[in-house]
């Protein structure tokens, strides 16, 4: 197994992560299982490593970690929604939010997607905001190149540790289906929190 299945395996069995100086820092709400305790033991190193490497964006894992418990915390507490539908939700908000800190870019004259150009009958239309650029799609390519750069944002995310929900999308998942990537554009302050036991 690697440090990024073993942070797979932490998040599965609800453990929140955390560093302390050379010391990774454990909570659970219940006593975790032994044998994820084991796995974290035996990648401590690597999985430390991923929890402080900044990534192109800017954030390490323990900041994505920080932003999904958040979300999660707000959603579940504030919002009086059960726990497993505050971390879908808390999951939608992370891929939204890794969407706006990776915007791609394209320069207009081709379809990012098809490499066609422009026709008069098939316009190329840009997809973004000012300030951070444009990809330039024809309209018939932009659902198939978001659904592309939705399943990269999951599959950086769940590289650090924070899995998609299993089961039925959310309601807000079901009406992302209809928005351009950088159409809900989430306002955030990751918090760092002191967490309780470590692992030496």
């Amino acid at each position: 197994m690697s440090a990024v299945e073993a942070l797979r395996a932490a998040h599965v069995a609800g453990i929140q992560l955390g560093v302390d100086g050379e010391d990774l820092v454990l909570t659970a709400s219940v006593p975790p299982p032994a044998a994820v305790i084991d796995l974290l033991a035996s990648h401590k190193t690597e999985v430390l490593a991923l929890l402080r490497r900044p990534g192109r964006d800017g954030w390490s894992a323990e900041d994505w970690q920080a932003f999904f418990d958040e979300r999660a915390g707000i959603v579940e507490f504030d919002g009086g929604l059960p726990r497993a539908e505050a971390e879908a939700q808390a999951f939608f908000c992370c891929v939204v939010e890794w969407l706006n800190r990776n915007p791609a870019y394209s320069p207009a004259g081709r379809c990012l997607e098809c490499g066609d150009r422009e026709h008069a009958h098939d316009q190329l239309l840009p997809y973004g905001v000012e300030t951070v650029g444009h990809v330039w799609l024809h309209s018939r390519c932009w659902p198939a190149w978001y659904e592309a750069r939705k399943a990269k944002a999951v599959s950086a995310l769940t590289a650090m540790g924070i899995s998609p929900p299993v089961g039925r999308p959310t309601k807000r998942e079901e009406r992302s289906k209809v928005l351009p990537s950088d159409a809900v554009r989430e306002s955030h302050t990751a918090k760092k929190s002191n967490l309780p036991f470590s692992d030496k």
